[in-house]
Formats: C-alpha cells, structure tokens, sequence
C-alpha cells in the first residue's frame, strides 16, 4: 500500500481531485492532509470527503520537529504539496529525498521563487503578453521551484485572455495531469 501526505493552504481543489482520483484504488492510501492555515477551504473539503486533516502553525514547521516527527511517523512513500504556499524547510526536504513533490502553475522556470503563485503568477503572464502557459510538476528542494522537473504541460493564451480565463485553464491542466503524474512516480517509487 502506497501512502500519501498532501500539504494545501487554500481551498483544496486538487487535494479534492486527488482524493477522488485514487478512491477506488486499493494500492493508494491518502494518509492525510496537512494544512498551515487554520480557516482553509481544504479543511472543509476533507470533512466532506472523510479524509484525516491537521492544522499546524510555523513554529511547528519550523522551529521544532512537530511536522517532522508527525511525517516520520505516518512513513510516506509520497509528499504532494497541492498548493501550499510555505516553503519545506531543510530538514523535511533531507528526511524524504526525491520524495515531496510540487505542481507551480507556469512552464518553470518562467514565474518561480518566492511570492510567485496563484493569481500573481497568470497576472505576470498576462502582462508579458505570452502565447502559452501550463503547469510544472517538480521534485521539492530548499529553494522554491527550482527542483527537477517531472512533468510540464502547455496551454494557449490569446490576447483576449484574462488572467482570470488562464487560471482557469491552468486549473484544468492541474486537475488533468496532476494525480497521473502522483499515480507515476508511486509506481517508480
């Protein structure tokens, strides 16, 4: 049995396509939800789907071992951040190697580092007036999205595009791609 951890700090729409994804696959656990913030959506979406969640402040991420000692002991075999906004710290990313993974809504490297999520990302895109954007998914190191690349997929953008209607085809891209990609590296792993 394959286990799971996912990491959101939002409204959870991938957590959730995530779960629906491997619900009826009796190889894939979802061990549990871990969330940094304690009004989240993704908290709501967990009671609906019955699926474990805990809520955590930084000083558990990052001043003590809480977080840490909680994913040693649920002994993932995978850690998917699913739109979480804080970067791993050191010591998470040595303790799983090649094993917490990242979806970044942009064709990385274009639109990384530090602020560059969400919103801000299809805004800055828009303002560039680019043809194409899409979706990395990426292994998680200490800097922010600059861990190697597993999986990138590309949208058209039109002039008439809003940042608004790229979000929202690179929400379909994220819901298409991301739990496949999930399912691929469980089986390398």
């Amino acid at each position: 049995m394959k286990r799971i951890v996912l990491f959101a700090s939002g409204s959870g729409s991938n957590v959730e396509n995530i779960v629906h994804y491997f619900q009826d696959n009796a190889n894939v656990t979802i061990a549990t939800v871990l969330t940094n913030k304690r009004d989240a959506k993704v908290l709501d979406r967990c009671n609906a789907l019955n699926i474990s969640s805990l809520c955590f402040n930084k000083t558990a991420f990052y001043t003590t071992d809480c977080v840490l000692n909680l994913l040693k002991s649920l002994n993932p075999d995978l850690i998917v951040l699913a739109g979480f906004l804080l970067k791993v710290p050191h010591k998470i990313v040595e303790s799983f190697p090649k094993k917490i993974i990242n979806i970044h809504p942009a064709l990385l490297p274009k639109y990384g580092g530090k602020g560059m999520y969400g919103m801000y990302v299809h805004k800055a895109v828009k303002k560039s007036k680019d043809v194409e954007t899409g979706i990395t998914i990426h292994y998680v190191t200490e800097n922010y999205d600059e861990g190697a690349i597993i999986h990138q997929s590309k949208t058209k953008i039109t002039p008439e595009d809003s940042a608004e209607t790229i979000a929202e085809k690179v929400h379909q891209l994220e819901y298409e791609h991301f739990p496949k990609i999930i399912e691929q590296v469980l089986t390398q792993s």
